[in-house]
């Protein structure tokens, strides 16, 4: 199957690099370019890709409220975001909008269009180990000059949804939230692959969610991310 792409990004050269990059990939297919994030709807509506390559600065319609747009929608692609250094705060905020993961500009090809099917494929860009690193330090809430960081309060909307899954789900949402993959989820649970794939979408069904990153960072947020399954 060929993938379906859409590159937005505000500079032309860095658009004409990725696209020709990722053209080179046999299975890759650029169907549209933006320069901007107010760009975007419009592209997708008329181009129907699969992911969307977005930049986080534009002058306009930046890349993450362009990115929490688009996934609001019905059928919307996945979002792959672009940024030029990482800024946990910006990671964080293009995870909460939808996005499927995020790349450095500087990463190497190779694994440019590896990010890509992946995400075209479903999976989060993110490694188990990454989600879990970003997770821990976006977890700690600012601390006064000189003083320990504190965590931060848990939500207690998001903890009343998790305790109110059934007991399976609410396994898999905590194992989810620990960063474990889903081998190593059916592992511990003594369940098969397909079914933790299974789990997971009913998780995402139920907790009106758009990827697995999303699960783990609302485990976050509920403060249960340390809990054991």
């Amino acid at each position: 199957m060929t993938i379906r792409l859409i590159v937005v990004d505000d500079d032309p050269l860095v658009r004409a690099g990725l696209s020709l990059m990722l053209g080179g990939a046999e299975d890759i297919a650029i169907v549209g370019e933006a320069a901007d994030g107010g760009e975007v709807p419009a592209l997708v509506e008329r181009l129907a890709p699969d992911v969307v390559l977005m930049d986080i600065r534009m002058p306009g319609v930046d890349g993450l409220t362009a990115t929490a747009d688009l996934r609001g929608r019905p059928g919307a692609p996945e979002v792959l975001v672009l940024t030029t250094f990482h800024a946990g705060e910006q990671v964080l905020s293009a995870l909460r909008a939808g996005a499927a993961g995020f790349l450095l500009k500087d990463t190497p090809p190779a694994e440019i269009v590896a990010a890509v099917r992946r995400v075209a494929a479903g999976e989060p860009v993110l490694s188990p180990a990454v989600t879990r690193q970003l997770m821990r330090h976006v977890a700690d809430a600012p601390a006064a000059p000189g003083a320990a960081p504190s965590r931060r309060a848990a939500d207690p909307g998001r903890r009343a949804a998790l305790d109110a899954l059934p007991d399976r789900e609410r396994e898999v949402a905590l194992a989810v939230g620990r960063g474990l993959s889903n081998a190593e989820i059916a592992a511990e649970l003594y369940m098969s692959v397909p079914t933790v794939k299974t789990y997971v979408s009913r998780l995402l069904a139920g907790l009106g969610l758009n990827n697995r990153v999303q699960i783990a960072l609302f485990v976050n947020d509920a403060g249960l991310a340390d809990e054991e399954t």
